[in-house]
């Protein structure tokens, strides 16, 4: 279970944003709704230790993440979290496989890749490299690469942002699929993916403040 109890972000600009408390139970989907700045995207940073706040609790399986150091904020993410990023964070010259088993430098076992591929029908495609697929496949390499090892949390930041519609609809039933007995978070602006998704989070009623997140 992730609890976020009284926690409040400040940027250099002097800006602020203030979250209600709120509950992610374990092995359920949460999809984040809100307008750009609303402080979606900070909540996912937070949860994963990227970002610490300025005052408040981050608790994950009863684990206080503002109590650790940047070190072991950093280690806990690479056991137990997997964060999909918008811009995939993906090496264009390499191949699918190789982007999956650079994992193994953090001492991460890539021994599921393949199965991992099979599932989001990209096992044919595991030695082309990335420079060579298409936006929705982009997609499923940054979504295998954070499931492979199993993590029992999966942060997605607008996985779907740089897809049209359609196919962000199929990236989105792949995930969730995929994602099930997991707890799943993922940030996106279209409300037409809530159906996926066991719970929707309007992220305009849960802040207060303005940031461009």
């Amino acid at each position: 279970m992730i609890s976020i109890t009284g926690v409040s972000k400040k940027f250099k600009n002097e800006t602020a944003i203030d979250y209600k408390d709120m509950v992610f139970e374990s092995g359920k989907s949460y999809i984040l709704l809100g307008a750009s700045g609303c402080g979606k995207s900070t909540l996912l940073n937070m949860i994963a230790g990227i970002l610490s706040p300025e005052k408040g609790e981050i608790t994950i399986d009863g684990i206080d993440m503002t109590k650790l150091s940047q070190k072991e904020k950093d280690l806990f993410r690479i056991k137990n979290i997997g964060y999909i990023f918008q811009d995939f964070k993906l090496i264009t010259e390499m191949s699918v496989i190789d982007n999956i088993n650079i994992l193994k430098l953090e001492g991460i076992d890539t021994s599921k890749a393949d199965e991992v591929l099979k599932s989001l029908d990209m096992l044919e495609r595991k030695n082309k490299k990335i420079k060579h697929l298409s936006g929705g496949q982009k997609q499923r390499v940054a979504i295998a690469r954070a499931i492979v090892k199993s993590p029992e949390i999966i942060l997605a930041d607008e996985p779907t942002g740089n897809l049209n519609f359609a196919i962000g609809e199929v990236v989105i039933k792949e995930l969730t699929e995929i994602s099930k007995g997991k707890t799943l978070i993922a940030v996106a602006h279209d409300d037409r993916l809530c159906k996926y998704f066991d719970y929707v989070i309007d992220m305009n009623e849960m802040t207060g403040g303005r940031y461009d997140a």
